[in-house]
């Protein structure tokens, strides 16, 4: 069973920075894509950042330039590196792994961006 794991969300101002992270639990991932999605109250979940097994990576317009997604294949790992962080970043962020025709989420970590 897969299993995905964030952490790393928290209280920040305006300008700030937060790392996220994702771990899988199980076997190896390194051949599946992964991304990262928030959904804020009242508004439908939208992607923010997805990486491809090779490393590939693909951002939404809104943080092109401010969010970095990465991985960790040892560590089963994906992080979120997100920088001059606004208001309208103020979201539950998730993770997702898709795995043939199956998409696995994790539970989501809050990230608010307030002064």
């Amino acid at each position: 069973q897969v299993q995905l794991v964030e952490s790393g969300g928290g209280l920040v101002q305006p300008g700030g920075s937060l790392r996220l992270s994702c771990a899988r639990s199980g076997s190896s991932f390194t051949i599946y894509p992964i991304g990262w999605y928030r959904q804020a109250p009242g508004k439908q979940r939208e992607l923010v950042a997805v990486i491809t097994g090779g490393g590939r990576t693909n951002y939404a317009d809104s943080v092109k330039g401010r969010f970095t997604i990465s991985r960790d294949n040892a560590e089963n790992t994906v992080y979120l590196q997100m920088n001059s962080l606004r208001p309208e970043d103020t979201a539950i962020y998730y993770c997702k792994i898709t795995i043939g025709i199956l998409d696995y989420w994790g539970q989501g970590t809050q990230v608010t961006v307030s002064s």
